[in-house]
Protein backbone atom coordinates (compact mmCIF):
# COMPACT_ATOMS: atom_id res chain seq x y z
CA UNK A 1 0.00 0.00 0.00
CA UNK A 2 0.95 3.18 -0.98
CA UNK A 3 0.94 6.25 1.34
CA UNK A 4 0.25 9.93 -0.09
CA UNK A 5 0.55 12.86 1.64
CA UNK A 6 -1.63 15.62 0.47
CA UNK A 7 -2.25 18.85 1.53
CA UNK A 8 -5.84 18.64 2.64
CA UNK A 9 -6.43 22.71 2.03
CA UNK A 10 -6.40 22.53 -1.52
CA UNK A 11 -9.94 20.19 -1.48
CA UNK A 12 -11.15 23.00 1.35
CA UNK A 13 -10.16 25.70 -1.46
CA UNK A 14 -11.21 23.73 -4.30
CA UNK A 15 -14.33 23.03 -2.87
CA UNK A 16 -15.56 26.67 -1.88
CA UNK A 17 -14.15 28.03 -5.09
CA UNK A 18 -16.55 28.05 -8.10
CA UNK A 19 -19.12 29.70 -5.01
CA UNK A 20 -17.16 32.31 -3.72
CA UNK A 21 -16.14 33.62 -7.56
CA UNK A 22 -20.05 33.49 -8.24
CA UNK A 23 -20.74 35.41 -5.02
CA UNK A 24 -18.06 38.04 -6.09
CA UNK A 25 -19.40 38.27 -9.82
CA UNK A 26 -15.80 37.11 -11.13
CA UNK A 27 -15.81 38.00 -14.81
CA UNK A 28 -14.26 34.69 -15.83
CA UNK A 29 -14.36 31.32 -14.85
CA UNK A 30 -11.79 29.84 -17.40
CA UNK A 31 -9.11 26.98 -15.84
CA UNK A 32 -6.30 29.44 -15.93
CA UNK A 33 -8.01 32.12 -13.70
CA UNK A 34 -9.19 29.54 -11.53
CA UNK A 35 -5.33 28.28 -11.02
CA UNK A 36 -4.03 31.42 -10.38
CA UNK A 37 -6.97 32.36 -7.45
CA UNK A 38 -6.34 28.68 -6.23
CA UNK A 39 -2.75 29.46 -6.18
CA UNK A 40 -3.07 32.95 -4.63
CA UNK A 41 -5.22 31.45 -1.75
CA UNK A 42 -3.10 28.68 -1.08
CA UNK A 43 0.22 30.55 -0.22
CA UNK A 44 -1.69 32.80 1.85
CA UNK A 45 -3.00 29.81 4.14
CA UNK A 46 -1.49 27.02 6.79
CA UNK A 47 -0.86 23.51 5.13
CA UNK A 48 -2.21 20.94 6.43
CA UNK A 49 -0.41 17.74 5.61
CA UNK A 50 -2.44 14.71 5.85
CA UNK A 51 -0.58 10.89 5.31
CA UNK A 52 -3.48 8.50 6.46
CA UNK A 53 -7.50 8.59 6.47
CA UNK A 54 -7.07 9.32 9.96
CA UNK A 55 -5.81 12.41 9.05
CA UNK A 56 -7.83 13.43 6.56
CA UNK A 57 -10.90 12.77 9.16
CA UNK A 58 -8.93 15.07 11.53
CA UNK A 59 -8.70 17.49 8.89
CA UNK A 60 -12.05 17.70 7.50
CA UNK A 61 -13.30 18.15 11.59
CA UNK A 62 -10.78 21.21 11.42
CA UNK A 63 -11.74 22.78 8.20
CA UNK A 64 -15.28 23.26 9.83
CA UNK A 65 -13.46 25.78 12.49
CA UNK A 66 -15.45 29.10 11.59
CA UNK A 67 -12.03 30.48 11.51
CA UNK A 68 -10.37 28.29 9.37
CA UNK A 69 -13.38 28.99 6.67
CA UNK A 70 -13.09 32.47 7.19
CA UNK A 71 -9.82 32.40 6.19
CA UNK A 72 -10.38 30.41 3.01
CA UNK A 73 -13.20 32.54 1.81
CA UNK A 74 -10.88 35.36 2.68
CA UNK A 75 -8.05 34.20 1.00
CA UNK A 76 -10.03 33.31 -2.31
CA UNK A 77 -11.21 36.79 -2.22
CA UNK A 78 -8.32 38.25 -2.35
CA UNK A 79 -6.95 35.70 -5.05
CA UNK A 80 -10.50 37.08 -7.11
CA UNK A 81 -9.43 40.68 -7.17
CA UNK A 82 -5.16 39.93 -7.78
CA UNK A 83 -6.23 37.66 -11.25
CA UNK A 84 -9.26 40.35 -11.97
CA UNK A 85 -6.89 43.19 -11.63
CA UNK A 86 -3.91 41.44 -13.41
CA UNK A 87 -5.37 37.88 -15.68
CA UNK A 88 -2.36 36.38 -17.88
CA UNK A 89 -4.73 36.34 -20.50
CA UNK A 90 -6.58 38.63 -22.81
CA UNK A 91 -10.42 38.30 -22.77
CA UNK A 92 -10.18 37.17 -26.51
CA UNK A 93 -9.05 33.42 -24.88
Amino acid sequence: MEIQIKNYMEDLVSNQLEDIMKKNNCKCFCEKCKADITALALNHLPTKYVATEKGICYAKISSYENQCLIDIVTAITNGIKIVEKYPRHTNDE
